[in-house]
């Protein structure tokens, strides 16, 4: 398999322990994680090659955020380290009714003020079969935004599929442009999306026919018809019991086909953070390694139950344990 790379930026992730909130910690747990990079560590994990792209301070805390990538086999070696300051977000984790709530502090980080001609993609993709991005990373900064840009462009020079997740974060988008004027140019050369419903109205003014038999296949069709180098386009389908209980499914619109998989249950959800990168990351894997659209998206709906269990960001499974949840193997049963 050639190699999968990602760009984005990396943050630190500061929890209180358990389920204690942040008015009551008198610590904090230290983990690293960014959504485009959660692709790359979760494919790694998986036995796929995966190297991803970002900007780190030039600092010991820029060194642990790259290292901690690297021990989970991302190639780390196109990472510029320039600026000061590492972007930073806490987690408080909540638990049956109380939800769990994040807050941000990654404003001016390293990644925010990288400069787009710091990153030869021609080299870059050269050895690549696949370039992923989310919508988080054009909202980070107009230069961030330019960069993505450069990236998409030299994929499609090169034949390299691209991939997206749009993940459309309003409260992100604070540098003087809007996500409904970056976002359509840069989704124009993707050939596969994670887009619901909700993100495609927000971001490209598309809604679903009223009275539609299933709205999902009503918003691709004209996804693909505004832009027609789409191919794919999945997302999952959540019902959320509580902040400790979820049940997912995913969902597909592949070749004027639609496709479902049977519901995931998770009960008790240990952290739902990362949920969506592991999804897309089964569905590259499990692409390349099934021959049906069925068992690629059950594999990806397996793989982001899966996380649900594992604490962190990243999806910390092999693709025999997500076999094994797709065989239909979820007591928890102890293996021995």
């Amino acid at each position: 398999m050639k190699k999968v790379v990602t760009f984005g930026e990396i943050m630190m992730r500061l929890s209180p322990p358990l389920n204690y909130r942040l008015t009551q910690a008198s610590s904090l747990e230290i983990t690293y994680g960014g959504g485009d990079a959660n692709v790359a560590a979760s494919l790694a994990r998986l036995g796929m090659p995966a190297a991803h792209v970002g900007c780190f301070p030039d600092n010991e805390l820029g060194q642990a955020a790259a290292q901690s990538f690297q021990r989970l086999g991302v190639d780390m070696s196109r990472c510029v380290f320039k600026g000061d300051r590492l972007g930073l977000y806490f987690l408080e984790v909540g638990a049956s009714l109380r939800a769990s709530r994040i807050v941000y502090d990654r404003y001016n980080s390293a990644f925010a003020n990288l400069q787009p001609e710091w990153f030869n993609w021609d080299e870059i993709l050269q050895d690549a079969s696949c370039l992923h991005w989310t919508g988080i990373t054009p909202a980070v900064s107009a230069t961030a935004a330019q960069a993505t840009a450069d990236a998409i462009q030299a994929a499609r020079r090169l034949g390299i599929t691209v991939s997206a997740d749009v993940n459309y974060r309003r409260n992100l988008w604070q540098y003087g442009q809007r996500a409904q004027d970056v976002m359509p140019p840069l989704v124009a050369g993707c050939d596969m999306v994670v887009c619901t419903e909700g993100d495609a109205e927000d971001l490209f003014g598309i809604k679903a026919e009223a009275g539609a038999e299933n709205s999902f296949v009503s918003m691709s069709e004209k996804l693909i018809k505004r832009f027609p180098q789409i191919k794919r386009i999945i997302a999952t389908r959540r019902n959320t019991q509580s902040a400790s209980h979820e049940r997912i499914r995913g969902i597909a619109y592949i070749d004027g086909t639609f496709h479902e998989t049977e519901d995931f249950d998770i009960n008790p959800v240990v952290d739902r953070i990362g949920g969506g990168d592991s999804f897309i990351s089964g569905f590259i894997y499990g692409s390349q390694k099934y021959s049906t659209v069925a068992e690629a998206l059950t594999f990806a709906t397996a793989a982001s139950a899966l996380k649900h269990t594992i604490h962190g960001d990243i999806n910390l499974v092999t693709a025999a344990e997500v076999e094994h949840i797709m065989a239909g193997n979820t007591s928890g049963r102890l293996l021995r």
